[in-house]
């Protein structure tokens, strides 16, 4: 995706018109023995790719806590923000306790990239009260479920694992109580939506946006209608009503036990089993 972009800045001279958020996620594999050299190669390959002198947000992930090694890296990355080649630090689906670490550390840390959604509600469990305590942006994925929260899926079966983004929701879905609470949250969503002239996926994505502590909300482009529904979505405020009927179809429904990514971190379980974590050397094979 960086080469990509890159190529589209070379070739449209638009560079220094768009901000670039990018991540730096050590394969699983390689963080025993990651180096101060392999994360500075990592950032340079991006600056490379991207044909920049200067990243915008570079958001830091660490797949397995019981390996040692993670403040090290944000310490290396924050050297690289203050030589100029990152503007901010951003970090993704670390939990309450890892922040607060990270925090004695006094290293800057301007957002947090994690998984928030009418079906999942995690981060009230203390992240987002953290987040708005020290000045850092939420910034969610998943607002739609992966598609699941859209009219599409209302009054449908259950549907199967297509591929590993479905799989990854409907496991979500199943945690937060299954899919026959999850349709009575889609009817819900469905009357809203009509009166406003929208999706249901519209208002699922406006609702997080609504939510305190979120500052974006990450949202797929897949065509032109996209575009204009997430344009109409931005312009508009879900009503006191509407709030209070999501509110209601919420409390027939449970959220995902435990931290931001608690269940995704648990090796041996089904969420685990989802999850490409050596993203890298998979796409160099």
């Amino acid at each position: 995706m960086e080469e990509l972009l890159g190529r589209f800045f070379r070739q449209s001279g638009m560079k220094n018109h768009v901000q670039v958020q990018t991540k730096f996620v050590p394969d699983l594999s390689l963080l025993p023995g990651l180096k101060r050299a392999d994360i500075e190669n990592g950032i340079h390959r991006s600056l490379s790719r991207l044909d920049l002198e200067r990243l915008d947000l570079v958001q830091f992930h660490w797949w397995d806590y019981a390996v040692p090694g993670y403040l090290e890296a944000l310490g290396v990355l924050d050297d690289l923000r203050r030589s100029g080649k990152i503007r901010l630090l951003g970090l993704t689906n670390f939990d309450v306790k890892r922040m607060v670490e990270i925090a004695d550390t006094a290293i800057p840390v301007a957002s947090l990239q994690l998984q928030y959604s009418l079906v999942d509600r995690r981060p009230l469990n203390g992240m987002a009260e953290f987040c708005q305590s020290h000045g850092i942006s939420m910034l969610c994925y998943g607002a739609m479920a992966g598609g699941l929260l859209s009219d599409r899926y209302l009054a449908g079966a259950r549907p199967g694992a297509k591929n590993r983004s479905l799989a990854k929701y409907r496991l979500i879905i199943d945690e937060a109580g299954g899919w026959q609470a999850f349709q009575y949250l889609l009817q819900t969503l469905k009357k809203i939506a009509d009166r406003m002239q929208t999706g249901i996926a519209s208002v699922a994505a406006r609702w997080v946006l609504e939510q305190a502590g979120v500052d974006a909300v990450i949202l797929g482009i897949g065509s032109e209608r996209h575009l204009q529904a997430n344009r109409h979505m931005l312009n508009s405020r879900l009503s006191t009503q509407s709030t209070a009927a999501i509110d209601q179809a919420l409390a027939r429904m449970k959220s995902p036990r435990g931290d931001v990514f608690a269940l995704e971190r648990m090796m041996d379980g089904p969420h685990a089993a989802n999850i490409k974590m050596n993203l890298n050397a998979d796409q160099a094979g």
